[in-house]
């Protein structure tokens, strides 16, 4: 069973139709006992990092997502739930993140005008690690953003994934247990569902 955490701001049906199609058990819960029974847990999110945050520290999320990561079972955040585990973010200056993972949240610089912001559709990859999330996924596939702010992770290492829009983008990361994704799987056609039938594997469901 992969749970889906609904905290209040984050897009979860076409989450759980995408677990869904590739015949996977799932739950949208904001219960903790419910969330730690899971096999694994998605992190989706929609709008800004503030009200995310707000969300997630009203509706106890934020304790319950670190107990989850404590037992060692995967997490895999999504778009502004990738920033999530992050400290904090330029779009919301004092706002404190879950402070999992190490790095810069920022605005897509458009300095010459010439881009469009917030970055809206398909733009390809440069997988850097070829397990995990990415597991039997070759070339430089297409995938689907939607985002205004993006990452740059202060260690590489934990890079699974670039892409490039006016700038490079630290697009997926991998550190322990935690995944996430600068981009939407669940929009991303027969790829992003690879990467959610792999994120399902390594939660051994």
């Amino acid at each position: 069973m992969i749970a889906v955490i609904d905290y209040g701001a984050g897009n979860l049906q076409s989450v759980v139709k995408a677990l869904h199609f590739i015949g996977c058990d799932s739950v949208i819960t904001n219960n903790k006992q419910e969330l730690l029974q899971a096999d694994g847990a998605i992190l989706p999110g929609v709008g800004s990092f503030a009200d995310a945050m707000d969300c997630m520290n009203q509706s106890g999320a934020t304790d319950a997502v670190l107990e989850f990561i404590r037992t060692g079972k995967p997490l895999l955040g999504i778009c502004l739930g990738l920033q999530l585990l992050f400290d904090g973010s330029e779009e919301s200056p004092g706002v404190k993140g879950l402070g999992l993972l190490k790095g810069s949240i920022t605005r897509i610089p458009n300095q010459n005008g010439t881009l469009k912001i917030p970055h809206m559709g398909w733009n390809s990859l440069a997988i850097t690690e070829q397990d995990g999330l990415f597991r039997g996924v070759t070339g430089e596939p297409y995938v689907y953003f939607v985002h205004s702010y993006y990452l740059k992770a202060d260690d590489p290492s934990i890079v699974a994934a670039r892409t490039s829009y006016g700038v490079e983008i630290d697009a997926s990361v991998h550190q322990d247990n935690i995944y996430a994704t600068q981009f939407h799987p669940e929009k991303s056609g027969r790829v992003g569902l690879q990467l959610l039938q792999n994120f399902v594997d390594i939660s051994g469901r």
